[in-house]
């Protein structure tokens, strides 16, 4: 929202040039590893800047936090490595006066690698060093023992006993007291797991670690020789042993010495000659192996070399692993000083069943504070609260008249601008606390950047959740959501001024005023990007249409103009900035949501209501100590705005028609990354899966849809978006991309269907996504919804030509169509409306579409999908308010008609459902995969996080496969025998964690 109100609102009231710049510290995870372990994949230099930050508490303020040093960590839990560019902490917060130096950081991997060699080499006597390595058997333990035997005999008496213990390999008195309280049955696990070695509870343990020759549990063959620990270890050792009961007292001193107990020396004993060496290393528990005590027979001789000739493997292999760490840190130390990250592409296989997903990294952008908790959730708390990485881009200051007052008390409310953009600033920061840490008060680190534009961002990070963003650009907005305003992001894009100012909050860090063009604003945005590295861009709609009887826009100018600088953003950051991941790009439909059916249930309704609740200071405590306010109190009177906390929609994306197979029973899979159409190709039922390959061409708009031509060959629909040398010159048009050949990896060339639509002007290039199908006579067509809610479509001739775009009647069309082909080769068309379904149908194959039907369904919550099914084509719809799952069957017989329709119930949720088989599955609630596998079976939920709607097909005559994409822009794959007791396959990620295309 502009300005808080729920309407368009009120009419609009009411430097130093700018040097290009880039930002400080941005960073972020690359990639996550399964498990909760993070790979980094980039590093860059950090960079120190000029002004100080600012505590969002202030020191008056009972619950404020201060961090006078700068968070340099990404504080998850459980924490992990972090480096100079992580995204949880993207500016250094610390500044210094003058030009910014670059500090070079090298990543953790080479650094701790680094570290351990250096450390090895400088003390002879560590485990893993070259020289330790080296040196004779004997020489380790004489230096060792002498030197931790000096170690402890200095130590203070109540220290003594505890090093002296610890160095035996056993654990401290206090955990020496918690297993003799332990149950019998327990002691022996519990002292060999606090003492660090294997455990020796049972057989199978035992087992487990023979498996590990040479790792922490090798140790010395001959038991009767000197351990390696010093004389002061081993008699401590001895002291404990004695005051253990009597039939404890030799495994006891056993264990905690390092060494076996006499059970275990009488099985090794009693083992084969091949397996008493390495049986005894494994009890012994010690970190080495001793040479076997003079005038042992040449067979314990041999049996003792064995297990010491693992130790002097694993000591090469430490040699190499340190050498190579020396080698790697030069090496990255180089890539980090010339800026470099480079990523060769790899080989797109699927990875071991089961593999944990990666949640992504997700960059929004709005026009205002606010947009994002009314029109991207719950889509925002769903990341913040899977702990996903999150950044938030506000583009103006949303100052609006500057009045933050109830409607009933502006009117003696003095405007204050800067104030109330600090107070829409505020409320914010409460509401993103509330979701990630549930405590609105949580703190913040405020700070300030250039930008790569040449102005300066205030950039605040969530001290208990760094992984959480948020970053201001605060531009002037329009104040007004459709009268001409020069002053906006409206009048900069078609060229009424060629500089938009700032427009500073009353408290921000950021104290310098500056102005952008155009162009500068696209370079601050793609810095921003180029520093965070997205794998999931939201952003708002760029072509939210009008309404057909004032022609007012739909939405806010702000938005959709908002929007359409992110997307010259994003052409300009897949284009230029190489080394980066793929990502993909999720729209939001903005104000128009308040005219359509709501999407979620009262649950979610009433969680995204909390948000705004917040956000609009509803106590009216003093949370954040400032003077200008707490929230917005303009959309206190309304916080839910016009219905838009009981709804999200996607504008963009929404189509189920991406996954496809051949006759070959291989699969075809076609999303957009990067702005080009990215393909995944399995060959055949079991063959090696391959991409993401992406397609030439670019600027496609998210969603693309794939149908089956009559001679087999796979064709790829979707919208592409240009630019234009003039602002007028903005389009957005349908295209298609033809295979070779059945089955070949190569398309053709992007070809254009054009546009209904005249100007972008006239409806603000407002079509929907194509939906396409193939009739019985092999005839194609394509059907989109245009800016004035009506129904057109292209088919075509014989000859491959198409014919023109045909009006087909409808009004209050929303949303993309959906088409399908029934059993005997007719087409039907479908569309939701705000109030219910409406339908077109062929009479037969080849024939013109009949004219618009209604259905008499009731209302439904967008989008919908259709399929050819038990002679008919089936259609399935979410219930709104509800998120569960209806369907209904449509036959063409007599007339189109709708022969019942039936509750399949659900996790709740929204969004597109896909159909396949005995197979149904959509968002549930909490953004995961919800999924349906026979009529009648419970719903499951998979831990999925994805992008825009997932994609299902059959392979064969009893085969279905799912698909989606994740927040990581990444295939996952699964499938399910079509069967009445069928179950999904666990999920397949298909090639590497997303990196540098």
């Amino acid at each position: 929202m502009p300005d808080g109100h729920p309407g368009p609102g009120p009419t609009a009231g009411d430097g130093v040039p700018p040097v290009y710049g880039q930002y400080g510290p941005y960073g972020q995870y690359a990639s996550y590893e399964q498990h909760g372990q993070y790979q980094w994949d980039q590093w860059d230099q950090w960079t120190e800047w000029n002004q100080q930050p600012q505590q969002y508490h202030q020191p008056h303020i009972p619950h404020q936090h201060q961090h006078p040093e700068p968070i340099r960590e990404f504080h998850h839990a459980p924490q992990h490595p972090q480096g100079p560019q992580g995204f949880a902490q993207p500016f250094l917060s610390q500044q210094v006066h003058g030009t910014p130096t670059p500090e070079t950081r090298l990543p953790p991997d080479a650094a701790v690698a680094a570290r351990s060699a250096a450390e090895a080499a400088a003390d002879p006597g560590t485990a893993d060093s070259p020289a330790r390595a080296s040196a004779p058997p004997e020489q380790h333990t004489g230096r060792r023992a002498t030197r931790r035997a000096r170690e402890t005999d200095a130590a203070p008496p109540k220290q003594q006993g505890r090093r002296a213990a610890r160095r035996a390999g056993g654990p401290p008195p206090q955990a020496q007291d918690a297993a003799e309280a332990a149950l019998p049955e327990q002691r022996g696990r519990r002292a060999a797991r606090r003492a660090g070695g294997p455990q020796a509870a049972s057989q199978t343990e035992r087992g487990r670690a023979a498996a590990r020759p040479g790792g922490q549990g090798a140790a010395e063959a001959d038991t009767t020789a000197p351990h390696t620990a010093g004389r002061a270890a081993r008699r401590a050792a001895r002291g404990e042993a004695e005051a253990a009961p009597p039939e404890q007292r030799g495994r006891r001193a056993a264990r905690r010495a390092g060494g076996a107990s006499p059970q275990a020396r009488d099985e090794a004993e009693a083992a084969p000659p091949q397996q008493q060496g390495r049986r005894a290393a494994r009890r012994a528990g010690g970190p080495g192996v001793t040479p076997p005590a003079r005038g042992a027979s040449p067979q314990a001789q041999r049996q003792a070399q064995r297990p010491h000739r693992w130790a002097r493997l694993v000591k090469a292999v430490a040699l190499c692993a340190a050498l190579a760490a020396t080698g790697m840190l030069v090496l990255r130390g180089n890539e980090a000083l010339a800026g470099l990250a480079a990523h060769p592409p790899a080989v797109a296989t699927p990875q071991a069943t089961g593999a944990v997903p990666d949640p992504g990294r997700i960059v929004q952008i709005v026009a205002h504070p606010d947009d994002d908790l009314y029109f991207m959730n719950p889509d925002l708390r769903y990341s913040i609260s899977a702990g996903h990485p999150v950044a938030s881009v506000y583009l103006t200051a949303g100052e609006a008249d500057g009045i933050n007052a109830t409607a009933a008390k502006g009117a003696a409310t003095k405007p204050d601008k800067p104030a109330y953009a600090e107070a829409r600033q505020n409320g914010i920061r409460a509401a993103y606390a509330q979701m990630a840490t549930g405590d609105r008060t949580s703190a913040w680190q405020r700070t300030v950047v250039p930008t790569k534009g040449g102005g300066h961002a205030e950039v605040d990070v969530l001290v208990a959740k760094p992984q959480v963003n948020l970053v201001w650009l605060q531009l002037r907005e329009a104040g007004h959501g459709y009268a001409d305003v020069p002053d906006s992001l409206h009048g900069l894009w078609n060229g009424k001024v060629a500089r938009l100012e700032s427009m500073l909050s009353s408290r921000t860090p950021v104290k310098q005023r500056f102005a952008y063009s155009k162009e500068q604003v696209v370079q601050t945005l793609v810095g921003v990007l180029e520093q965070y590295r997205p794998t999931t861009v939201r952003f708002q709609d760029p072509t939210p249409g009008r309404y057909p009887d004032t022609k007012q826009y739909t939405d806010h100018q702000d938005h959709f103009y908002g929007a359409r600088f992110v997307q010259m953003a994003t052409a300009a950051y897949a284009k230029d900035v190489k080394d980066r991941p793929h990502f993909a790009v999720q729209n939001y439909v903005g104000y128009f949501n308040g005219s359509l059916p709501s999407a979620l249930d009262p649950q979610e309704a009433k969680e995204k209501l909390d948000s705004l609740d917040t956000y609009a200071w509803l106590d009216r405590q003093n949370h954040c100590g400032s003077d200008a306010g707490c929230g917005d109190l303009k959309v206190s009177d309304r916080p839910s705005g016009n219905r838009w906390t009981d709804t999200v929609n996607y504008a963009r994306g929404t189509g189920t028609d991406w996954l496809t197979s051949d006759k070959d029973h291989g699969l075809w899979a076609f999303k957009v990354l990067d702005g080009q159409v990215a393909v995944w190709h399995r060959p055949g039922p079991v063959g090696p899966w391959r991409g993401p390959d992406l397609l030439p061409g670019t600027g496609m708009d998210p969603g693309a849809g794939a149908v089956t031509l009559k001679d087999g060959r796979i064709a790829v629909f979707g919208t592409r978006t240009s630019f234009g040398a003039r602002p007028a010159d903005y389009r957005r048009e349908v295209v298609y991309t033809v295979q070779t050949q059945p089955g070949a990896d190569g398309f053709g060339e992007w070809q254009s269907l054009g546009t209904p639509e005249t100007s972008d002007e006239t409806w603000t290039s407002d079509i929907s996504a194509p939906a396409v199908s193939v009739d019985g006579t092999g005839q194609p067509a394509a059907y989109v919804r245009d800016g004035a809610y009506g129904l057109r479509g292209r088919v075509q001739r014989p000859d491959g030509g198409w014919g023109p775009w045909e009006k087909l009647g409808g009004e209050d069309l929303h949303g993309a169509p959906v088409t399908a082909t029934d059993g005997a080769g007719r087409r039907m068309v479908l569309s939701a409306t705000s109030k219910t379904v409406v339908g077109w149908a062929q009479p037969g194959p080849g024939a013109p579409l009949g004219p618009v039907t209604a259905t008499g369904l009731p209302d439904t919550a967008l989008p919908l999908t259709a399929a050819g099914r038990e002679g008919g084509v089936r259609l399935w719809f979410r219930k709104p308010g509800s998120g569960n799952v209806r369907t209904a069957l449509l036959t063409a017989d007599d007339g189109l008609k709708v022969n019942n329709m039936t509750d399949l119930g659900g996790l709740n949720g929204f969004g597109s459902v896909t159909a396949s088989g005995h197979v149904l599955a959509g968002r549930a609630a909490g953004g995961q995969l919800g999924s349906e596998v026979g009529p009648g079976r419970p719903w499951g939920r998979s831990p999925l996080m994805f992008v825009g709607a997932p994609s299902s097909t059959t392979t064969g005559r009893n085969l279905v496969s799912l698909a989606v994409v994740g927040l990581d822009a990444r295939l996952y794959v699964t499938s399910s025998a079509d069967a009445p007791d069928a179950y999904l396959a666990p999920w397949q990620p298909v090639g590497p964690r997303n990196a540098a295309p």
